[in-house]
């Protein structure tokens, strides 16, 4: 074979190389694009991260992995979760809590540093039925979980962990969430009482680094210790708020941003005397914001917001109940200074009835970050939950971990009414999914009776899907009593993020002519 040969060849292959690449990027000869409307189709691979449930030796985690069952999926698929534990200088694992910056530890294992670091088994046999896996003590890591094709659209894992006693004690959930880049927590707190940890989990295969900024109800808190922290490899690193700063403040608001690589975050909210609960990221800045599924029997609701801008906020604040949207006597209006932390004390809110909360500019919309913090239960037997602002469920948003007795679905619909279908899966025990669909009416809040699968059931999930009508916004409820005390979480339903737009494009070699 000649060089010519070679050569034309080698243009050949470069030619059909690029042609796919071209064809999404460049308009066609005639002017127009060849990209044509994108089609929605399942995602072919999904990460998830979770933090390390608990410190307490009283803790007693479930984790329940689910993956809706969607159409246009391939026969094949997997998912599985690896420890994310930090790395001892003999290389063991150790998943004591970090004190400050670079991973300085705190409450290590007394034998050294070392500490188990096995994932739970969570292996799903097929989409629709979901997979538990219980985990006890404090040795318990962060995990790093992947799924691919069948098992990758919309997949969820619920980390819920029970406290008997202590600091904390109670009820604590948090959804694995995927990695990102940047992350708002409205609602942390270095208030004495409190003990607030930022989880940051790295799934890549190289460091990641990130900044942790502190803002108060004056602004930014200076400090250099909370820049360039390195998240080692395939680990987890618990940050304590309180070594961040020496500021006592009661209502912050976190912003982790990750310089290098990418990050899951979740923030553990601990009281001494009133339980707590993971706080979840906020939504990204808006001007207009939703807070679903306040507990009815809420006894106290704390608003705190944060605008990052340069500009002041004033918000009109409305609660959607069952009837209609109401505007809480004495905090109509929320006024966010720029670069400060705001809070308001909104009380028993409810009044009995199910709620969400409604954020929508008065004049100039300027783009904030909101959270609430929620009670139950009154003097010892108070607990604690946050409730972030979310996105809508959008196409579906499944929530995983569900009993037919302590779960609550709270939707709500803002601006018009819509048609929601909740459908329950089968059970971690058997069973058969069963659907409903609901009215919600515009500017109102149902605590819908959601349904149950049919059959044994065992552990369930649910998933939201708009039928016609408005955006709606969903959470999720759980509830358990233990000694008396009433614990819960809440969890906001986002959409879950199944499915991804791909453009259909033709060939188009006129491109390379350009």
């Amino acid at each position: 074979m000649n060089r010519t040969t070679l050569s034309l060849i080698a243009g050949t292959a470069a030619l059909a190389a690029v042609t796919g690449f071209a064809s999404l990027s460049a308009p066609g000869a005639s002017g127009t694009d060849t990209a044509r409307a994108a089609a929605e189709l399942p995602v072919e691979r999904t990460s998830l991260l979770c933090p390390a449930p608990s410190t307490s030796d009283l803790a007693e985690t479930s984790y329940t992995s689910f993956t809706p069952v969607t159409k246009g999926t391939g026969s094949d698929g997997r998912s599985a979760f690896q420890a994310a534990a930090g790395q001892s200088a003999d290389g063991t694992g150790d998943t004591g809590k970090t004190d400050g910056k670079n991973g300085d530890k705190k409450g290590g294992d007394k034998k050294g540093g070392k500490k188990k670091t096995g994932a739970p088994t969570l292996t799903p046999k097929e989409p629709g039925t979901p997979v538990t896996a219980d985990a006890s003590g404090s040795d318990t890591p962060g995990l790093v979980g992947t799924a691919e094709g069948k098992f990758a659209p919309g997949w969820t894992v619920q980390e819920t962990t029970e406290v008997a006693a202590g600091n904390g004690r109670g009820l604590q959930g948090v959804n694995c969430t995927a990695p990102d880049t940047e992350f708002w927590f409205p609602g942390a707190s270095t208030a004495t009482g409190r003990t607030d940890y930022v989880h940051l989990t790295n799934p890549d295969d190289s460091a990641a680094v990130a900044d942790i900024e502190l803002y108060g109800k004056d602004g930014d808190l200076k400090s250099t210790v909370g820049e360039g922290i390195t998240v080692p490899p395939h680990s987890s690193e618990p940050i304590l708020l309180s070594t961040l700063t020496d500021e006592k403040q009661t209502d912050l608001t976190v912003h982790v941003n990750v310089r290098s690589g990418r990050l899951g975050a979740a923030v553990q909210a601990l009281d001494d005397k009133a339980g707590g609960d993971w706080l979840a990221a906020a939504t990204d800045p808006s001007g207009s914001l939703v807070l679903p599924g306040i507990p009815k029997d809420a006894t106290s609701v704390r608003l705190i917001a944060f605008t990052p801008g340069d500009a002041d906020a004033d918000l009109k604040v409305r609660l959607a109940s069952p009837t209609g949207s109401i505007t809480p006597a004495g905090n109509e209006t929320l006024h966010v200074k720029a670069g400060m932390t705001t809070a308001a004390d909104l009380g028993d809110v409810t009044r009995g009835e199910a709620g969400s909360l409604i954020l929508t500019p008065t004049g100039q919309s300027v783009p904030v970050v909101a959270a609430l913090k929620v009670v139950r239960g009154k003097g010892a037997k108070q607990e604690t939950a946050f409730i972030p602002a979310t996105a809508p469920v959008g196409t579906r948003a499944t929530s995983a971990d569900n009993s037919g007795k302590g779960t609550t679905l709270s939707i709500t619909a803002p601006t018009r009414t819509a048609q929601v279908k909740v459908t329950a899966s089968a059970g971690s025990d058997g069973g058969t999914a069963v659907s409903k669909t609901y009215t919600i009416k515009a500017g109102t809040t149902q605590d819908v009776d959601a349904p149950v699968p049919s059959g044994p059931k065992g552990t369930y999930a649910l998933t939201v899907e708009p039928v016609s009508g408005g955006p709606v916004y969903a959470a999720r409820t759980l509830a358990v009593t233990e000694g008396g005390v009433s614990g819960f979480t809440v969890q906001t339903l986002p959409d879950d993020r199944g499915m991804v737009a791909v453009p259909e494009t033709d060939q188009d070699l006129s491109v390379l002519q350009k």
